[in-house]
């Protein structure tokens, strides 16, 4: 039995800009951290005394016979990309639900890899798994997502993103005092508006005209730096708390579908309440918001918004992780000889 934990994330700066369509011919970076909030994905080889050879279990319970009747699209697509043959069963487990902004889905993507790599004996390298996540999610599967979020969850750790031209990703870990970074985090809630939507759907309605879109987009992508240097100078949290408001103000223009009536309210009613900045994680249209405010406002904000519920958090340093590594006995024989009885029972 083989168990990953695999971190879900938050972007503060550059996000956008690295959807292909963007960073191919500008460039692109994001800023962004993973956190203590995971998805947990457990799989083993089915032992070949049940009715079906795959279980697949998550708000769903898929019982199948054959890859083909799987209707989740990533695991169907994973074990197809891993040429998984075999019994399998799949359970899934998040502390977030999905939908929600912090790049829940390619977290699992990212997970699922990592687990199927372990119970087949691999060492599958973060990199490996970020680019085989991208590869499912946007080139299998077809979802309007950027590259970011598969990167953050392999990788793990405060990071600065850069996205080339040429295709290149690299991971460049951000050197903060962590007194500084200790203080960013006791600056910033985490609140779910319980509005979930579907990221790619949201981003669809933006991510292919990108460039028409040109100056909000270098700004946001200008902000990377901003923010990295307020780190790394004697600037205070609240001026990054201040980029962080200017960089929402910069997305919400870039389409209507990425804020609402309510998340304004919300937004509106924080800021009231004492905070500096903030911004609606992922996409946009729903899922959690982020709120930076000094410690001594947060009392306040929290009142001012209880009908929200409030997710305390860590950053994380981790990344994907196997937590547990039990190799057993895969079946291959008695599944082989189970597969033949099933064929010549059907023909018959």
């Amino acid at each position: 039995m083989i168990i990953s934990r695999t971190p879900f994330r938050i972007s503060f700066f550059g996000g956008g800009t690295d959807y292909p369509s963007w960073y191919q011919q500008h460039g692109g970076s994001v800023l962004a951290t993973s956190i203590n909030k995971y998805c947990y994905l457990t799989c083993r080889y089915l032992p070949p005394f049940f009715d079906h050879r795959i279980r697949i279990v998550y708000s769903k319970i898929e019982d199948c016979e054959t890859i083909d009747q799987i209707q989740h699209p990533v695991v169907k697509a994973s074990l197809t990309h891993r040429n998984i043959s075999l019994g399998m069963e799949i359970h899934h487990d998040g502390d977030l639900p999905a939908r929600s902004g912090m790049g829940t889905s390619s977290s699992f993507t990212v997970g699922l890899l990592h687990a199927l790599s372990a119970l087949k004996g691999e060492m599958a390298s973060k990199c490996r798994l970020a680019e085989e996540s991208i590869l499912i999610e946007r080139d299998v599967l077809k979802e309007t997502v950027g590259c970011q979020d598969q990167v953050i969850a392999a990788h793990g750790g405060f990071n600065h993103i850069v996205f080339e031209r040429t295709g290149n990703i690299l991971v460049n870990p951000v050197t903060v005092h962590p007194e500084k970074l200790a203080d960013l985090n006791n600056h910033l809630l985490l609140f779910y508006t319980g509005i979930q939507r579907s990221s790619s759907e949201v981003a669809s309605t933006y991510a292919n005209t990108l460039n028409s879109k040109d100056q909000q987009m270098h700004e946001i992508h200008g902000m990377v730096n901003e923010g990295i240097s307020i780190l790394a100078g004697n600037s205070s949290i609240e001026d990054f708390g201040k980029l962080l408001d200017h960089g929402w103000q910069s997305k919400r223009s870039i389409s209507p579908s990425v804020s609402n009536h309510k998340i304004d309210s919300i937004y509106e009613n924080a800021i009231q309440a004492g905070a500096v900045g903030g911004k609606l994680l992922g996409a946009g249209g729903g899922g959690f918001i982020l709120i930076c405010a000094a410690p001594n406002n947060h009392g306040r904000i929290k009142e001012r918004l209880k009908q929200l519920t409030h997710v305390p958090f860590k950053f994380d340093s981790t990344g994907t992780q196997i937590i547990l590594f039990e190799p057993e006995e895969d079946y291959s024989g008695e599944d082989k000889v189970r597969a033949n009885r099933i064929s010549t029972s059907r023909d018959s």
